[in-house]
């Protein structure tokens, strides 16, 4: 299963990437939970997954990276992250997950997403709880965004 969506996402964020921020230098590494760096001013993203598959994709956008996607897709200059720069990245993220989930109806894996979330540094990221989890890293000329994937299977429903 964690090949299943290691690719797709990878491609849908190279696509985006491509598409919107004009990127065409982007390569990839898998990473395992205990890769993920812990930032100071590092935006973290959630995207809830519902369906088939269940669970979350955190994307973790550190602030220089943040602020260069964000001037690049705007044409404005920022200096700290605030609301604007963080909804975009909600944006991002959510166009790369609502990409990943249309390559994975084609393989009959029927998922929809929820609308992105702004993790605080309380909130867990922990993966203990998913059967299902695959770590990458996605390389560009403007810095590196890490994505943990954690997901589960729906429970099989009982019909009577």
């Amino acid at each position: 299963m964690v090949n299943v969506l290691y690719a797709p996402f990878f491609n849908a964020t190279r696509d985006v990437f491509k598409l919107m921020l004009d990127l065409n230098n982007i390569s990839d590494k898998p990473l395992s939970n205990k890769d993920v760096p812990t930032l100071n001013g590092r935006i973290d993203i959630a995207i809830g997954i519902i369906g088939d598959l269940q669970g979350k994709v955190i994307y973790y956008f550190p602030k220089e990276t943040s602020l260069e996607m964000v001037k690049i897709m705007s044409g404005m200059e920022f200096s700290e992250i605030d609301d604007f720069v963080t909804s975009a990245l909600g944006e991002i993220a959510n166009i790369i997950s609502g990409n990943v989930m249309s390559t994975l109806s084609v393989q009959k894996i029927s998922c929809d997403i929820l609308p992105p979330h702004i993790l605080d540094k309380t909130e867990d990221k922990a993966d203990s709880d998913y059967k299902f989890y695959s770590g990458m890293q996605i390389c560009t000329d403007i810095g590196n965004i890490d994505l943990d994937i954690m997901l589960n299977t729906a429970p099989v429903k009982e019909y009577r």
